[in-house]
């Protein structure tokens, strides 16, 4: 399966937050974090004192006004619907482009499958360390609401 949603970033980003692959709603919407139980922009827009968007349009906007970049490790696998437990034969998303253009200060993995698999093929390539964020997921049912944008307040100081 193919990644065919294009990043987010411009000039501006200092933040670059990446998943580990679309989720089946969100190929449908052809936007990140798509299924509506994903808390991703209900805590985005919490740590950053905003409104929670509601169209494509008010989500790159909240994304690039508060210097976000956001995109996926992965650019093709195989996958069974939307579980990263199912993620085989990886090819990873090529980050040059967002690294060359954005002055990036620092990378968020969200959840451990996109730390480990940013560790195992983009680390080797651009030698830059990620920090692993807790998966805004509803399969991570572990963390409430508060506990995630307790755990994610920390890309704040590198807006």
């Amino acid at each position: 399966m193919e990644h065919t949603i294009d990043p987010v970033y411009d000039e501006h980003s200092r933040i670059l937050i990446l998943g580990s692959f679309p989720s089946v709603k969100s190929r449908e919407q052809k936007f990140f974090y798509g299924h509506k139980q994903n808390r991703f922009w209900k805590v985005l827009a919490g740590i950053l004192g905003c409104e929670v968007p509601q169209t494509i349009e008010e989500k790159k906007t909240m994304l690039l006004e508060h210097h976000i970049a956001v995109w996926d490790v992965i650019q093709s696998c195989e996958i069974e619907g939307s579980s990263d437990a199912s993620i085989r034969d990886v090819v990873p998303n090529d980050l040059s482009e967002i690294l060359d253009t954005a002055d990036i200060q620092a990378i968020y993995t969200n959840g451990g499958k996109a730390y480990e698999l940013y560790c195992k093929y983009i680390y080797p390539v651009n030698g830059i360390e990620a920090h692993k964020l807790p998966s805004t997921s509803p399969a991570n049912a572990g963390y409430s609401l508060d506990r995630l944008k307790e755990a994610w307040s920390q890309i704040s100081e590198f807006k």
